[in-house]
């Protein structure tokens, strides 16, 4: 009778074990299991990622979604769902240096949020903001809400590494694997159609911005050709010496050069070293004048902020633009006089869709072409509290128009590339205080902050 109840009990004790080792294998890891490496290896290949013990806050479907509008905005966002127990201690520099990517981490930790971004593709003050503004929101809204708002205000580009299979274990059946790779070669195709369309836009608006920028770029040249007739210089002429006709070679060189870099120029930012060279070419211009007439060599100074046509600047004054505030700008001596006696400046305006404007309320497309003329860390204050300035300033100008102009950080705005660990530390914040808790606000300090 024993036997017999210990056989009819055996089935119920392989089933009982097989029923345990399937919920071990099967049930969703622990948040404490789910390591920065297998967050990080996940967010290479797509920019959502849900840890399974938080999967109810936002289903497959929804970050499939916001996955999707990611890639086709085509820019470095990365969102990550995890439970409220999940270890907090230096996560986002962590996870910025295990998925070594240049871009913008959201992180949803339970019903907190937060973000960190290289500075690069935002600015700390534009993710706070942004952060800020999606505070109390449930997932999916929050989620929604913040990934719209900084795709429209956060530079670079996504990784190539977005759109790879995930290579999950095995198990799966030869149809699904079919009807997989289907979905990837038509995801893949649109993908890619996608990416050639917004490759075309963005190449069509170079060429109009380089085509306005090239009437204002040909105009220097000329006025700068005009002023090498009105000097009237002849190598062989009385009284003139070598260093005389060095100033003038090195003129006459920035002349040619000039046309041809701006015959060859392409994309606005190609306009550059154009108005750099036109500025030596001034500048030497101005130092062949002085030796011709006997008075003292110029020093070198920027050319007049009003217009660079003007030449060489003299002197400092003190300028307040329109809602701005007052700054010191370097000036001919003409506009010079102008200010001290309280008339308006001769400035160069350009042509706009609402008319003519000057040149620093003209458009993006003119930051290459000042940054020429003022860089070396010049243009920033300059500029600071005008329309060009503004938009110089943000991290979305240096995808379209370059960096470097003016040195409003001269960083590469490529986000989405891989930097490894090269990264600065600060942007991310050095680690939890108070025993952690996000700041509400996404604020500086370490990686979420310690207000909660």
């Amino acid at each position: 009778m024993k036997a017999v109840l210990r056989n009819r009990s055996l089935p119920a004790l392989l089933l009982a074990a097989l029923a345990l080792v399937m919920a071990t294998t099967f049930a969703p890891r622990a948040s404490a299991q789910t390591s920065i490496s297998t967050i990080a290896d996940a967010l290479r290949k797509s920019p959502v990622y849900v840890d399974p013990a938080a999967s109810a806050q936002l289903p497959k479907q929804d970050a499939d979604a916001l996955a999707k509008r990611i890639k086709d905005a085509d820019k470095p966002l990365f969102i990550t769902v995890l439970p409220a127990d999940y270890p907090t201690a230096n996560l986002f520099s962590d996870l910025r240096a295990a998925t070594g990517v240049t871009g913008l981490y959201g992180v949803r930790l339970g019903d907190r949020f937060d973000a960190r971004a290289d500075s690069s593709v935002m600015s700390a003050t534009a993710r706070g903001n942004l952060v800020g503004s999606v505070q109390g929101e449930d997932a999916k809204t929050q989620l929604t809400d913040f990934t719209d708002r900084a795709l429209a205000n956060m530079g670079g580009h996504a990784p190539k590494s977005w759109g790879a299979s995930d290579g999950g274990g095995g198990g799966a059946s030869s149809t699904a694997l079919i009807v997989a790779g289907a979905v990837l070669v038509a995801a893949g195709s649109g993908a890619y159609v996608l990416v050639r369309r917004n490759r075309r836009q963005r190449e069509e608006d170079q060429r109009a911005a380089l085509d306005r920028l090239r009437v204002v770029v040909d105009e220097d040249i000329t006025a700068f050709g005009e002023e090498l007739d009105r000097l009237d210089f002849h190598p062989s002429e009385p009284g003139a010496d070598d260093a005389m006709r060095a100033d003038y070679e090195r003129a006459l060189d920035a002349y040619e050069t000039a046309k041809q870099r701006m015959a060859e120029a392409r994309k606005p930012e190609d306009v550059r070293p154009v108005t750099e060279t036109l500025e030596d070419g001034r500048f030497s211009l101005a130092q062949l004048a002085a030796r011709r007439e006997g008075r003292p060599l110029p020093e070198r100074r920027p050319p007049c902020f009003f217009d660079p046509r003007h030449g060489p600047s003299t002197t400092d004054a003190t300028w307040t633009p329109p809602g701005g505030a007052p700054r010191q700008v370097p000036v001919c001596a003409a506009d010079a006089t102008r200010l001290a006696d309280g008339r308006d400046p001769v400035v160069r305006e350009v042509d706009t869709d609402y008319g003519r404007r000057p040149y620093w309320d003209a458009g993006p497309a003119y930051g290459p072409w000042a940054g020429g003329y003022f860089g070396g860390g010049l243009l920033p204050g300059l500029l600071v509290g005008t329309l060009l300035g503004g938009m110089m300033a943000t991290p979305s100008y240096g995808a379209d128009y370059g960096t470097g102009y003016g040195d409003f950080g001269g960083g590469d705005y490529g986000g989405g590339d891989v930097s490894g660990t090269d990264f600065d530390a600060g942007d991310f914040g050095g680690g939890f205080g108070d025993g952690g808790g996000f700041d509400g606000g996404g604020g500086g300090g370490g990686d979420f902050g310690g207000g909660f």
